[in-house]
């Protein structure tokens, strides 16, 4: 799965620690996510986008062949 993560949390001006407090996730949460080693749980994926006030489906981006 894809994410744009790294881009929405920069444009936002948020580090991980912040980003992971506000979705109620460790930091290392979301390390995982931005480097595509974790696939977060829809709950925490809805989550992250309402933080960024965007789609899901803005946020994160399955692969085909993950499909």
């Amino acid at each position: 799965m894809k994410s744009r993560l790294k881009e929405l949390r920069a444009r936002e001006g948020y580090n991980q620690t912040q980003l992971a407090k506000l979705a109620k996730v460790s930091r290392q949460t979301i390390s995982l996510i931005e480097r595509e080693e974790y696939m977060p749980s829809l709950l925490i994926a809805v989550r992250i986008a309402r933080i960024f006030n965007e789609p899901v489906e803005h946020v994160f981006q399955f692969k085909e062949e993950e499909l």
